[in-house]
């Protein structure tokens, strides 16, 4: 067990050093697609838990799509995780002047406001291993993800009331990736 642990957190910080080094030029990503594709990731957690996953239309975005997988991919796994049963998942995004505004709401255990920021730390776990499984460094990747690709994290969520994600994007520049 203590070996699997240890494995899970050496791949954990590797993905987490990786996220500066970005070896894929940013491209159009569509964010449609990334949630199908975490869905098809996550379907066996989906299935054992009765998870009900919806979206609203997701827009494409600019940025590398295996990170911005990797963002979505976390946030609907933690609200598979923290969600005692029957985990329900809405997926929608806003658009802004220059950005888009994503959103990740869940009916989880939410989280206490005093934790907002420590959430987003490296190794800050709220909950025991035994309690609920992990190495503490998932937000801590999304956080970063975000970061790199000029946008920004946040967190709403009440005890027992369940957790709302939100993080912003670039739209994807005409010049670059649009047609006219």
């Amino acid at each position: 067990d203590g070996a699997a642990r240890l494995q899970r957190l050496i791949n954990d910080l590797l993905a987490y050093s990786r996220v500066g080094t970005r070896a894929k030029p940013y491209a159009p990503v569509d964010l449609q697609e990334a949630l199908a594709s975490v869905q098809r990731a996550c379907a066996v957690a989906i299935e054992e838990s009765g998870a009900v996953i919806t979206s609203g239309d997701l827009p494409v975005v600019f940025g590398d799509r295996t990170q911005i997988e990797q963002v979505l991919q976390n946030l609907t796994s933690n609200a598979l995780k923290f969600c005692p049963e029957h985990p329900q998942v809405h997926v929608w995004a806003e658009e802004l002047q220059d950005r888009w505004l994503v959103s990740i709401k869940d009916n989880g255990i939410g989280i206490e406001p005093a934790y907002f920021d420590r959430i987003f730390a490296i190794f800050q776990r709220l909950h025991t291993r035994e309690e609920y499984p992990g190495t503490g460094i998932g937000l801590a990747i999304c956080k970063r993800i975000v970061e790199a690709h000029g946008g920004a994290i946040t967190v709403q969520s009440s005890p027992g009331e369940g957790t709302t994600f939100r993080f912003d994007l670039p739209k994807v520049p005409l010049a670059e990736g649009g047609s006219e």
